[in-house]
């Protein structure tokens, strides 16, 4: 009958560790059913369980003198002829915080042990601008945690997202994002009516819009209209304003690397994100058009309003001619219009977002850089940094 052993050595990491347990390893009758190892500041913890069908003395006294020579500890543990099998309900849960506290950690630890579910393995994903930390997870539902988790998230101050472990982490996604507030610091139409001497009532009109409490049509249409009879240099100047938000440039040039596709959905103006897109690289963009005669602004917009329902939309259009399921788009907004895309796609992102639209998307992200989304993905602040050391296009 078969039965385990699992080896788990541990001590100063230095090369040739690794090689040496295996090396002494292939001098017996075993088969290797499972390998972990991590290095934390230096130190190496790596675990082997194996399989056996005959006395092993032999072999526990080969790796116990592996050890010795090595400087380092292991321990030895025996058991039964059961064998790890592929664990349902696998999920990543990712934890960002700046900074990321103990009790944090607890906090999603508890959480997740209490929906019966297991840690199989955490990894740092990066260490600034924030620490993320990643849990692979096993044993649980994910909508049942996702639920339990955003409260720990909202009590300890920190970010926390749920999604499923698979093939499709690693598969080609869209990225879909929200411009104002999101792609860009602040609301482009306030800087046009900051020209037009109308800000106060057009950034009255944006607040309550964003958070829901105006239908978004009727509020741009309102805010659009205070703009007649402005010059349409105004445009130029409000244009060589625009800021990216922090991390927006390392976002989609890590993305583009890895040949995601990427768009833009704008409540805002053609006018302007028509520069963003030709400035990043972005594959598809939608967005309203100002009207302007006569080298001025009308105080209308041009064909149907890009809204709450027309982002959603323009989400299924973008995935379906990149040939991408929607269970594979990400969306990333801030606002209440962003709502029906953060919906509707695979892994909807609040990013710094109004409380209606951080309850009612998949996870949030509530620090001011963009890239911080990347972890979400799965991609670690070390590889960024390594891609971006071979290839230093900005």
């Amino acid at each position: 009958m078969e039965r385990t052993l699992l080896i788990t050595l541990t001590g100063r990491d230095r090369p040739g560790v690794t090689s040496r347990l295996f090396g002494t390893l292939a001098d017996f009758p075993v088969e290797v059913s499972d390998v972990e190892q991590v290095v934390i500041r230096g130190r190496l913890v790596l675990g082997v369980l194996v399989t056996y069908s005959s006395g092993i003395e032999a072999l526990l006294d080969a790796v116990e003198k592996v050890a010795d020579d090595l400087e380092m500890d292991v321990e030895l543990s025996t058991g039964g002829s059961k064998i790890p099998k592929n664990k349902k309900g696998r999920l990543h849960v990712t934890v960002l915080g700046r900074p990321l506290m103990p009790a944090a950690l607890a906090g999603v630890a508890g959480k997740i042990a209490a929906h019966g579910a297991n840690i199989d393995r955490i990894e740092r994903l990066a260490s600034y601008p924030v620490t993320a930390i990643e849990l692979a997870v096993s044993g649980a539902d994910s909508k049942s945690l996702r639920a339990a988790l955003a409260v720990v998230a909202t009590e300890l101050q920190v970010d926390v997202a749920v999604q499923k472990a698979g093939l499709h982490r690693k598969a080609k996604r869209l990225i879909v994002m929200d411009v104002d507030s999101t792609l860009i610091q602040g609301e482009v139409i306030e800087l046009l009516a900051e020209h037009a001497g109308q800000l106060d009532k057009v950034a009255e009109i944006t607040e309550a819009a964003m958070r829901g409490e105006l239908d978004f049509e009727g509020s741009l249409r309102e805010r659009v209209a205070l703009l007649a009879g402005l010059d349409a240099s105004a445009i130029d100047e409000v244009r060589a304003r625009i800021e990216l938000s922090s991390g927006a440039r390392t976002l989609v040039r890590t993305l583009k690397r890895l040949d995601y596709k990427f768009a833009i959905v704008s409540g805002g103006f053609t006018q302007l994100t028509d520069s963003l897109v030709e400035d990043l690289g972005i594959d598809y963009s939608a967005a309203n058009t100002l009207e302007i005669k006569d080298g001025v602004l009308t105080g209308r917009v041009i064909g149907p309003i890009i809204d709450r329902a027309g982002k959603a939309t323009a989400l299924r259009r973008f995935a379906n001619a990149a040939n991408i399921p929607m269970s594979q788009t990400v969306a990333i907004g801030d606002g209440a219009n962003d709502l029906d895309m953060l919906q509707a796609a695979g892994l909807g992102v609040a990013y710094n977002a109004k409380p209606v639209v951080r309850q009612a998307a998949h996870t949030a992200v509530n620090v001011p850089y963009l890239d911080t989304i990347l972890f979400l993905l799965g991609i670690s602040r070390a590889e960024i940094e390594a891609a971006d050391a071979e290839d230093p296009t900005p």
